[in-house]
């Protein structure tokens, strides 16, 4: 794949960081939300691109968070799927309700009730573009693995 056209994709994409709408955080006694940083947490271990945390509870029935996340190839999408899963069940011993995609990696769905978790290729998260389709969620603020605090 040529980074001319993650390039592109990246300048399309609705980040956290270049967000003008506010700015939310998880409360400590939000269990969806543990669960929905646990999935973020993991995308990120995998080096996953362009992650972003919406908070939806206010404004849909389906779940209370979403997370987006992107891998750059169906290899890399089943791997960040997995670490998902896989954390997810050792840290708060929960399973997806549905899974969705992974055969052919190209965009994978966990459902866990209260959180809904979207790996995809760049094409697909471009072309579907959930993330402007959910845009009066609330961001929630994600810290970078490689953001240095003092």
């Amino acid at each position: 794949m040529s980074d001319n056209f993650q390039e592109n994709f990246s300048s399309r994409v609705t980040t956290v960081t270049n967000s003008p709408v506010a700015i939310a955080t998880i409360d400590d006694d939000d269990a969806s939300g543990k669960l929905a940083l646990v999935a973020v947490d993991a995308a990120s271990d995998r080096k996953a691109g362009d992650i972003l945390l919406l908070k939806v509870a206010e404004v849909s029935y389906l779940a209370d968070y979403f997370v987006f996340a992107t891998g750059y190839s169906r290899v890399q999408v089943r791997a960040i799927a997995d670490s998902i899963e896989d954390k997810i069940q050792q840290e708060l011993r929960r399973i997806p309700l549905r899974t969705e995609g992974k055969g052919e990696g190209s965009w994978v769905l966990y459902d866990y009730g209260d959180v809904l978790v979207h790996v995809m290729m760049p094409k697909e998260r471009e072309f579907y573009n959930l993330e402007a389709f959910w845009s009066h969620g609330t961001p929630i603020e994600l810290k970078s693995a490689d953001s240095s605090e003092s």
